[in-house]
C-alpha cells in the first residue's frame, strides 16, 4: 500500500511540474496585463481540473486493486476457516489431540482434544513442553524424550510414536503422536505440530489378541480354524492350525492348509457321527464329535473335537473353530473301568449268592446244634472238663448263629433297592427302642433327653429307622463313662432339604484320629468290651445311606460322641 501511495504523489508531482512549466512558457510569450488576471485564473483551473482528473485516475484504478486483493483476502480467509473447522471435525472423529510447540520460544499450545479426550480443565493447562513431558508415563519418558530430541537432531520432517499420557483422573491413555517439523531458511527447527490419537481400545485389543494367540498357540489342545465354504467340499477348508494338532497328529501346518478337515478327522469310521456332523456344518450349529482317525504314519487313535460356528458383527458365518483332543487312553480306560465294573457287579453277585447259600446251608445244622445243646442243660454233667468243653462250644456255636444272622442282615440292607419309607413319629420309634432295651437302661439309668419342640417327623423306613436309635443307644451304654452320670441327647432339626438328627452322649468316645477310616467298617472294634462285634455302625451307616441320608460324626476320647444324621425329606 506504501509503494502505491509514494506513486500517486510522485505523478501527482510530475504532472503539476509539467502544468507550471507550460503556464511559465505562454506567460512569457503573452505578457499583456490586461489579460494576465484571466489567463491565470483560466490557467489554474485547467491546472486543477486535469490534476484533479489525472489524480482522480490514479486513485480510482489504486481502489480496485484494492478491492480485489481484499476480496482475494476474504476467499483465502474463508478457506483457512473452512479448513480449520474440517481439520477440528476430523480431529474428533479421530480422537486427535492437535498441539503446537514453538520450540525457540518453548510456547506449547493445544486445542480443545486435551479437554474432551484427556478431562482437563482450560485452567489446567501450561503452555510449556514441560507440562507435556510432565505427563508422560514414567516408564515411556526416557525412550521418548530421547527418540524425540535424536530426531530434532536429525533434522527429519515428520515424526511418530506411541507412550502412555496421564488423564486428569491419574489413569493413562495410549496414544499414537505424530509431529511434522518445520525448519527455517537456515536450518534451524523453529516450530513442531502434531496431532495425539487416543489408541487406548486399540491396545487393549491388540494385548487381548496376543494373549488369545498364545492360549491359542501354547494349549495342549488341537485348534482347527477353517472357512464356511462348503461350495467345494461338504466340510470346509482348513486356515489355521496350532503346534498342537500338529504334535496330535503328525500333520504339519504345510500338510493341511487350504484342504479339508474330513481328510484329517476320520468321521467316516463312524456314519452315524459323520451324519451328526455334516447336519451340523449346514445347519452352522455347534456339533461334537468322538471318533477313529489316522495319523500321519497311519497310526490309528480316538479324537474328540468340537465345531462351533464364528459370525462377524453382521451376523454373517464367517469361520468354524475346532478344537480337537486325543482321547485314546481315555477310551482305554473307559474300556478298562467298564470291563472292572462288570467283573465286579458279577463278583458282587457271587457274593450275595454265596451269602444267601451259606446262609441257608448253615442255619439247618445250626440250628439242630443249638438245639441238641440245649438238651445239655438238663443233663448232670460230673465231668468238669467235658462240662467245659460243651460251655465253650455252645458260645461259639450261638456266636456263629449270630454272624450268620448279621450277615443276612446286611445282605438284605445291600441287595434291597427300594426300601417302603414313611413319616415316622420319633417319640413313638424312641419308645418302641427303649421298650426293647428296658433291662439294659434300667441296669445303667442313663439320662436321655430328647429335644423335638416342632414335633418334627422323619420320613425313613419304620424298620431302619429304630434299628438305627438301638444300636446308637445300646452303644452309647456299653461305651459309658465310669467317672460320670450316662448322658444322651436326641435333637431333631428341620433344615430345608432333609430333616436332621443329633446324637449326642458323653462316654468315653473314640479316637478319630487313629480310627476314622475304619469308624464305619465291618467287624471294626475300638473298645475291649467282651460283647462287641463292631457290626453297629456298619449296619448304622448301610441303613441310612441305603434310604439316600448322611452320617457324620464328632468325638473326642473321654468326652463323648457326637452323630449328626441326615434323613431325605419325603418329595
Amino acid at each position: 500500500m506504501k509503494n502505491k501511495a509514494d506513486k500517486i504523489t510522485y505523478i501527482f508531482i510530475f504532472v503539476s511540474t509539467v502544468f507550471a512549466i507550460a503556464s511559465i512558457v505562454l506567460f512569457k510569450k503573452n505578457n499583456d496585463s490586461e489579460n494576465l488576471l484571466t489567463y491565470l485564473i483560466i490557467t489554474d483551473l485547467i491546472f486543477i481540473l486535469s490534476t484533479g482528473l489525472i489524480l482522480k485516475y490514479f486513485i480510482v484504478k489504486n481502489n480496485k486493486g484494492n478491492f480485489y486483493r481484499i476480496e482475494k483476502q476474504n476467499i483465502v480467509n474463508a478457506e483457512i476457516q473452512e479448513a480449520k473447522e474440517r481439520y477440528d471435525i476430523v480431529a474428533k472423529a479421530t480422537s486427535d489431540t492437535v498441539w503446537d510447540w514453538k520450540i525457540v520460544d518453548n510456547e506449547f499450545s493445544w486445542n480443545k482434544g486435551i479437554q474432551g479426550v484427556y478431562g482437563y480443565n482450560k485452567e489446567d493447562i501450561e503452555n510449556t513442553s514441560k507440562w507435556w513431558f510432565d505427563r508422560i508415563h514414567p516408564e515411556d519418558s526416557i525412550r521418548m524424550s530421547v527418540k524425540l530430541y535424536s530426531f530434532l537432531e536429525q533434522k527429519t520432517q515428520k515424526w511418530q510414536d506411541e507412550y502412555r499420557f496421564k488423564c486428569k483422573d491419574g489413569s493413562y491413555k495410549y496414544v499414537l503422536d505424530r509431529g511434522f517439523l518445520v525448519i527455517d531458511d537456515h536450518g534451524v527447527p523453529t516450530r513442531m505440530i502434531g496431532a495425539m490419537q487416543d489408541i487406548t481400545k486399540k491396545k487393549e485389543e491388540e494385548e487381548r489378541l496376543k494373549l488369545l494367540e498364545t492360549v491359542i498357540t501354547n494349549t495342549k489342545d488341537a485348534v482347527v480354524i477353517t472357512d464356511s465354504d462348503i461350495s467345494e467340499f461338504e466340510i470346509p477348508k482348513i486356515v489355521f492350525t496350532n503346534q498342537a494338532f500338529t504334535r496330535m497328529s503328525g500333520f504339519d501346518y504345510e500338510d493341511v492348509l487350504g484342504k479339508s478337515l474330513k481328510a484329517f478327522i476320520g468321521v467316516e469310521s463312524n456314519d452315524a457321527e459323520f451324519q451328526k456332523f455334516t447336519a451340523s456344518i449346514k445347519a452352522k450349529q455347534e456339533c461334537e464329535v468322538e471318533t477313529i482317525s489316522h495319523k500321519k504314519n497311519n497310526e490309528e487313535y480316538w479324537v474328540r473335537f468340537s465345531m462351533v460356528p464364528v459370525f462377524n458383527s453382521e451376523k454373517e458365518h464367517t469361520h468354524w473353530i475346532s478344537i480337537q483332543r486325543d482321547v485314546t487312553e481315555q477310551r482305554k480306560q473307559e474300556k478298562e473301568k467298564e470291563q472292572l465294573i462288570n467283573e465286579l457287579t458279577q463278583n458282587n453277585k457271587d457274593l450275595r449268592q454265596f451269602s444267601y447259600i451259606t446262609s441257608h446251608n448253615l442255619r439247618a445244622p445250626l440250628s439242630n446244634l443249638i438245639g441238641l445243646l440245649k438238651l445239655t442243660n438238663d443233663i448232670d454233667i460230673p465231668n468238669e472238663e467235658l462240662k467245659l468243653i460243651i460251655d465253650g462250644f455252645s458260645k461259639s456255636t450261638y456266636l456263629l448263629n449270630e454272624t450268620i444272622s448279621d450277615l443276612g442282615r446286611v445282605v438284605i440292607i445291600r441287595d434291597n433297592p427300594s426300601i417302603e419309607k414313611q413319616n415316622i413319629s420319633v417319640e413313638e420309634s424312641f419308645n418302641n427302642v427303649i421298650e426293647q432295651i428296658n433291662i439294659l437302661v434300667d441296669n445303667n439309668n442313663p439320662k436321655i433327653v430328647v429335644n423335638n419342640d416342632q414335633n418334627l417327623s422323619i420320613y425313613s423306613n419304620k424298620s431302619y429307622f429304630e434299628s438305627i436309635l438301638l444300636n446308637l443307644l445300646t452303644n452309647s451304654i456299653k461305651y459309658k463313662s465310669t467317672e460320670r452320670e450316662l448322658t444322651i441327647t436326641i435333637s431333631i432339626f428341620d433344615r430345608t432339604h432333609f430333616t436332621e438328627l443329633v446324637f449326642e452322649d458323653n462316654g468315653i468316645g473314640i479316637d478319630l484320629k487313629k480310627y476314622s477310616e475304619k469308624l464305619f467298617g465291618l467287624y471294626q472294634r475300638f473298645h475291649n468290651y467282651p460283647d462287641s462285634k463292631g457290626l453297629g455302625l456298619y449296619l448304622v451307616k448301610s441303613q441310612i445311606e441305603s434310604m439316600g441320608g448322611e452320617i457324620t460324626v464328632e468325638s473326642e476320647v473321654n468326652k463323648g460322641t457326637k452323630f449328626t444324621i441326615k434323613f431325605k425329606k419325603e418329595n
